[in-house]
């Protein structure tokens, strides 16, 4: 069943080395539980009560296993069972070396644990013992798919994940949940990060209490559109005096008062989409003399031939007096 050794070759007979567990009136025994032991749920009122009659009818089968300490290891429900039937229990010493992995393998295959049970009890062994996903999925043969499931529940979701480990839960319903908590905690950092990084005097009002972590992103998103306005306006007047316009700079208006910055990033972008349709169509005929540039050029080898005079002739007056000039030009 498992890779974890068992047991039997490294048990002996011994006495709880605490209270006697017949002295308690609860389901479990005031005895010290080892803490990956504690993971595994109880059975249920009915099955701990036909437990109990098991053993009043039939005897403890398994004895109850302890560490050197009087830990118990494996053997809960047998102890709380044999105090409900007033048997006397019996106790062995575990003598190997891995308490929790002989915790696991006795336990992670019950019977009335669900495959998400499983699971989840192995994730939460698995973050207090520090071993992997990766290793405790081979040796106990689990789903890794299952045990990334129920860590990422056991991590963004801990209160779903002891009711998974109970089995009062679905494991793939919490998960889902657990997953929208997990892009939540992202985004949430993502959020806290850009502060950090990009305006440390917010994140400090978000650490004081005086701002939410909403309203410093929506100060920071305001504080950096107004930002690119008015360097887009000081971009514009830039290009506007460089162009020879002699008309007062956006900024210097506005800072005035005599315009709104909204005003004037509006002219701004305005004169910037003027100015780029006047070189596109600049662009644009150039292109068209540039691909004509031969006929003009052939023009000029024959001044006054025929061909010449028909094709002049059959200009209207401007491009023909246009053509006259280029010619002129490249003789």
């Amino acid at each position: 069943m498992t890779a974890i050794q068992q047991p039997s070759a490294h048990t002996t007979e011994a006495q709880p080395q605490s209270a006697d567990p017949t002295a308690a009136d609860s389901k479990e025994p005031a005895l010290k539980i080892h803490p990956a032991a504690d993971i595994f749920p109880m059975l249920s009122e009915d099955e701990l009560l036909d437990l109990a009659d098991s053993i009043k009818n039939e005897g403890l089968r398994k004895a109850i296993v302890l560490d050197s300490d009087g830990v118990l290891l494996d053997g809960r429900n047998r102890l709380a069972a044999c105090e409900i039937a007033g048997v006397e229990p019996r106790f062995t010493t575990y003598a190997g070396d891995n308490p929790r992995a002989f915790v696991l393998s006795s336990n992670v295959y019950r019977r009335h644990l669900s495959k998400g049970q499983q699971a989840m009890i192995t994730a939460m062994a698995c973050s207090v013992s520090g071993h992997s996903l990766r290793d405790l999925a081979k040796t106990h043969s689990l789903s890794r798919t299952r045990l990334s499931a129920a860590n990422v529940v056991l991590t963004h979701s801990p209160e779903l994940a002891e009711q998974v480990r109970v089995g009062a839960y679905p494991l793939d319903a919490a998960y889902d949940i657990a997953r929208e908590n997990k892009a939540k905690a992202a985004a949430f950092q993502e959020k806290r990060d850009r502060l950090s990084e990009q305006a440390p005097d917010l994140i400090q009002l978000v650490t004081e209490g005086h701002l939410t972590l909403d309203e410093a992103i929506t100060t920071l998103e305001e504080r950096q559109e107004d930002n690119r306005i008015r360097k887009q306006i000081a971009d514009a007047d830039e290009l506007h005096l460089a162009d020879g316009h002699t008309s007062p700079p956006l900024a210097q208006l506005a800072e005035r008062g005599d315009i709104t910055w909204h005003q004037a990033n509006q002219r701004a972008e305005e004169f910037l989409a003027r100015r780029q349709e006047a070189i596109d169509r600049a662009q644009h005929s150039l292109q068209l003399i540039a691909e004509s540039w031969t006929a003009v050029q052939d023009l000029a080898a024959r001044p006054g031939t025929q061909l010449t005079r028909d094709i002049l002739g059959g200009l209207v007056p401007e491009v023909r007096l246009l053509a006259q000039r280029l010619i002129t030009t490249l003789d």
